[in-house]
């Protein structure tokens, strides 16, 4: 199967992230997957939630948002409506736990990163492109505590990545576009670390059910596909990159 862009079955959009993106946050990236683009800032707070106050433990949590024409038709600003969609708040937590999977919060101390994912343009893949990007602004963060002196090492674990699988037509396909998501039988998000560990998959059959086989093959590609964009993750990062691992002992 070619598809409508050129790409065979098993290949992923062209990526680019490109860090130190904003002036004033503590870190950031602009990545874009093909042409979904997604700017992502990470701000650091010295506080945390009320649940975790004088626990010594830090918190990751995110917030997302489409601009009104990052979509075909204008999106109306949430904060018009004056509450967030469902949609919003299930991808905002899908952000949140998926870099918390990754970072020692013991090790951070009491204070928050906040990721902010503005999608300025949408064509598939926003939250999957969010994940991957955030990582980026969030170990951007996290080095200059070290550097500060506030923390010792950066309390990364592993890296990070996410990317959508799905059936199109029965075929098996990377990297799902706004077009191929919008008449999948089955759309897969699948987030993973560097090690191979799954941290969460959000898969359902918009149509006929699909096998275990089918459900280990999407993993299988999904896999390779993460291991594509960790590898972009590592060359952004430059001499950061060996420093991740060095907080799995506190």
């Amino acid at each position: 199967m070619i598809r409508a862009n050129g790409r065979t079955p098993r290949e992923m959009r062209p990526v680019t992230i490109e860090r130190h993106y904003l002036k004033y946050a503590e870190g950031s990236a602009f990545i874009t997957v093909g042409d979904t683009r997604v700017l992502c800032s990470a701000t650091v707070e010295d506080r945390v939630p009320p649940f975790l106050k004088n626990s010594g433990r830090g918190w990751v949590t995110a917030e997302y948002s489409l601009l009104p024409r990052s979509t075909r038709e204008r999106t109306i600003r949430e904060a018009t409506k004056g509450r967030l969609s469902g949609r919003t708040q299930e991808i905002q937590r899908l952000i949140g736990r998926a870099l918390r999977s990754v970072v020692n919060v013991h090790f951070l101390g009491e204070r928050t990163i906040w990721l902010d994912c503005d999608v300025l343009q949408a064509d598939g893949g926003t939250r999957t492109a969010a994940i991957t990007g955030s990582y980026i602004a969030l170990a951007e963060a996290l080095a200059g505590l070290v550097t500060a002196g506030a923390i010792p090492r950066l309390p990364l674990q592993d890296f990070l990545a996410a990317i959508s699988v799905g059936l199109v037509d029965g075929e098996l396909l990377l990297d799902l576009d706004f077009q191929e998501d919008s008449h999948a039988g089955v759309d897969m998000n699948v987030v993973m670390t560097g090690s191979g560990q799954l941290v969460e998959v959000q898969g359902t059959a918009e149509g006929r059910p699909f096998s275990r086989e089918q459900l280990a093959a999407m993993l299988d590609l999904a896999g390779e596909g993460v291991n594509t964009l960790i590898a972009i993750q590592k060359q952004v990062l430059g001499d950061l990159a060996d420093q991740v691992g060095t907080g799995h002992d506190q």
